[in-house]
């Protein structure tokens, strides 16, 4: 049996691949399994996450065949909304990088990163409610964030997918690339994450993902610690020298 994610290691980057070609990388507990192991590493070791799928899918579903199997208990485990979560919540940037079918919890992995691009192949949606479940990993909440509430409940009530098109229009993508191209721009996300100070980056996203009624006391918080940072006296004085005006 193949690894259900494939994962090359960068000094400054992870590349994740859901690796489950023959169902369309539909999300197995195999893969949630590995999703923990991989957000273990990434917790202990913070470095930018890319996340994609092989063979022309991001991910069509969570594993249909074990959802039907489940029952209240494993509801009530979140076994895929706690993984999500989790990637989420990586110290540093998760890019999603989507291609084909992002559906049901394919699509919820992919609200759960923090800057999605994708071809013009993309099928983004939560068909949940036409098999008779919700979307519970993160979409009814998550989704909203992104989108609204007006266009989530758009999408999650019908249960239609969006194309390429619609989904930059909506701003649940940022960009729209080639197939060829998708991972090198996904890359060229990382490159300009990686050229910035990683504290910094920690601490914006931090401060994007804290709750309104955190702010302003967050922002000034984290901004004290940098204040004091060694690095942004190095990275400043370099700018003033660069542009002559020290």
């Amino acid at each position: 049996m193949s690894d259900p994610l494939l994962i090359e290691r960068r000094d400054d980057r992870v590349l994740a691949t859901l690796n489950r070609p023959e169902r369309r990388n539909a999300i197995d507990l195999a893969t949630i399994d590995a999703l923990h192991a991989l957000c273990a590493e990434l917790e202990a070791d913070p470095r930018t996450l890319i996340l994609t799928g092989a063979g022309g899918d991001f991910a069509a579903g969570a594993d249909i065949a074990q959802l039907r199997e489940r029952r209240a208990d494993d509801a009530r485990r979140g076994i895929n909304a706690t993984a999500f979560l989790r990637v989420a919540e990586l110290p540093m940037p998760v890019i999603a990088a989507l291609d084909g079918y992002a559906l049901g919890g394919g699509a919820e992995l992919a609200y759960a990163a923090d800057i999605r691009i994708a071809t013009a192949s993309l099928r983004i949606g939560n068909p949940e409610t036409g098999l008779g479940i919700l979307a519970a990993a993160g979409a009814t909440w998550r989704l909203p964030e992104i989108v609204g509430h007006a266009r989530a409940a758009d999408l999650l009530l019908t249960g239609r997918a969006l194309g390429a098109d619609d989904a930059l229009a909506w701003g649940l993508i940022s960009a729209i690339h080639p197939p060829e191209q998708l991972l090198p721009a996904a890359h060229a996300l990382a490159d300009r994450i990686a050229a910035n100070d990683p504290l910094a980056t920690r601490h914006t996203k931090r401060a994007l993902r804290a709750p309104r009624a955190e702010h302003p006391h967050i922002d000034g918080e984290l901004q004290a610690e940098l204040f004091e940072s060694p690095e942004k006296e190095r990275r400043m004085t370099a700018f003033l020298d660069r542009t002559g005006r020290s």
